[in-house]
């Protein structure tokens, strides 16, 4: 019995250092989400706006490799299955980003823009620590004249 012990305990603790712990509990949490989701129960219409914000949640979510939660996402708010265009939500946002900036969420540009109050500044400080990228200073977001000036 010791025995059995000892291994569970090791393949928990090898489960959790691979990460893998923490995606099996995701996966297991949507697969009760589904199983208990009442298909029976019509959701109110999706609006336009609601539409742009789970999207750009969604976009976030699939960025930081949080796929479960983001199926749950789709599935518990109706959006569709296949994303939105990035242009076309930019587009639809008043974003107008450089090459830089389309290597991160549109969210990580919208809060680097109100955190630098209005200001162009980098996108930098918005970025998770762990990450290993370079992203030099971007110009992600316009003050409404600046684009309309262009």
């Amino acid at each position: 019995i010791l025995t059995d012990l000892f291994v569970a305990i090791v393949l928990r603790d090898t489960l959790e250092k691979r990460g893998a712990l923490g995606q099996i509990k995701a996966r297991i949490r949507a697969e009760v989400f589904n199983a208990l989701d009442d298909q029976s129960e019509p959701r109110p219409p999706l609006s336009h706006e609601n539409l742009l914000i789970n999207e750009l949640i969604r976009e976030y979510l699939e960025y930081n490799k949080y796929k479960y939660t983001a199926s749950v996402l789709t599935a518990e708010s109706g959006q569709p299955e296949v994303p939105l265009d990035r242009q076309f939500l930019a587009k639809e946002l008043n974003i107008v980003e450089d090459a830089n900036g389309k290597t991160v969420p549109l969210l990580y540009g919208i809060i680097s823009y109100f955190l630098h109050g209005g200001k162009e500044e980098s996108i930098q400080n918005t970025l998770p620590k762990v990450s290993s990228l370079n992203h030099p200073k971007q110009n992600l977001v316009k003050a409404p004249t600046e684009r309309n000036q262009k």
